[in-house]
C-alpha cells in the first residue's frame, strides 16, 4: 500500500528526516518508536502533506501513485488519515457538521451521493459506539472543552467514520491516564482490519501492550536504525534508546 524509498525531508532548511525507506502492506500494523526529535513525528506530518515541511529527495507512493505532488486534503481523499499528538480545539464548529463534511467530501470524490443531516446522524451514532463514546459530544465544538482522553477519542471517531486506507497515528498515547488508554487502543483494535493499515508512532511500549503491531521501527537522528517484531519494543523498554543507536553503529 505505501512505499517510501530513501526519503529525506526537513523544515525551514534544516533536514530532520535523512533517508527513510518503509514498505506498508494492507492488514499490517506498524510502530514506530523512539526519542524526541528523532524524526518520527516529522515523517507522519510529511506523509499527510504538511506544507510547512519540504521533501529533498526519495520518493513516496501510495496504492502505485506517487503522492508528494499531491495537496493534503487530496492525499486525505485518496485515504490517507493523520491522527494528531495535540488535536487543535474549534470553538463554533459543531463536531457532527464537521464530520458529515468530511465523509461527504470523501463520498463525492468516490462518485458517491452525499448523506443528508438525519442519515448521517444514524451512521455516526453507530460509529460512535463502535469507539464507546458519549453520543453528547456529537452536538459540542469540535474539541472544545474536551479533555486530553477525550480529544484522542475524537480523534478515533473520525478515523472511524473515514475509514480511511492508511491510518497515521501520531503519539495518540500522550497524555492519556490508564482508562483512556485503554478505551483509545480499543477503539483502534476495532478499525483495524485486512484491508487497511496503521502506523503508529509513539515513544512508549505501553501502547503496544494492548495494540499488537506487526513490526517495530527504532527512528534514532532521522533514520530508521533497527526493526523487528514486539519483542523489539519490550527490549527498548528495558534498555533505552541510547542501547538501539549504540548497537546499530
Amino acid at each position: 500500500m505505501l512505499e517510501i524509498k530513501d526519503l529525506h525531508a526537513g523544515f525551514e532548511g534544516v533536514e530532520i528526516v535523512k533517508g527513510v525507506s518503509l514498505t506498508v502492506n494492507r492488514g499490517e500494523v506498524h510502530a514506530i518508536m523512539g526519542p524526541n526529535g528523532s524524526g518520527k513525528s516529522t515523517l507522519s506530518k510529511v506523509l499527510a502533506g504538511h506544507p510547512a515541511y519540504e521533501v529533498t529527495a526519495g520518493s513516496i507512493t501510495f496504492d502505485g501513485k506517487n503522492i508528494l505532488d499531491m495537496d493534503p486534503e487530496q492525499r486525505a481523499l485518496e485515504g490517507i488519515f493523520l491522527g494528531f499528538q495535540y488535536p487543535v480545539e474549534i470553538p463554533g464548529v459543531n463536531n457532527a457538521e464537521f464530520l458529515r463534511m468530511a465523509y461527504n467530501a470523501q463520498r463525492v470524490h468516490k462518485g458517491e451521493d452525499e448523506l443528508d443531516p438525519l442519515e448521517f446522524d444514524d451512521l455516526l451514532v453507530e460509529k460512535m459506539k463502535l469507539v464507546s463514546m458519549d453520543p453528547r459530544y456529537k452536538d459540542r465544538a469540535l474539541n472544545d472543552g474536551f479533555s486530553g482522553g477525550e480529544k484522542k477519542k475524537n480523534e478515533i471517531l473520525q478515523m472511524a467514520v473515514l475509514n480511511p486506507q492508511l491510518g497515521l497515528l501520531d503519539e495518540t498515547d500522550s497524555g492519556l491516564d490508564i482508562d483512556a488508554l485503554k478505551a483509545v487502543s480499543a477503539g483502534i483494535n476495532k478499525l483495524a482490519s485486512k484491508d487497511n493499515a496503521l502506523i503508529l508512532i509513539t515513544h512508549y511500549q505501553r501502547l503496544l501492550n494492548y495494540i499488537e503491531p506487526h513490526f517495530v521501527h527504532v527512528f534514532s537522528h532521522g533514520k530508521i536504525v533497527k526493526s523487528g517484531d514486539k519483542k523489539l519494543a519490550l527490549e527498548v523498554e528495558e534498555q533505552g534508546y541510547d542501547w538501539v543507536a549504540t548497537a546499530t553503529k
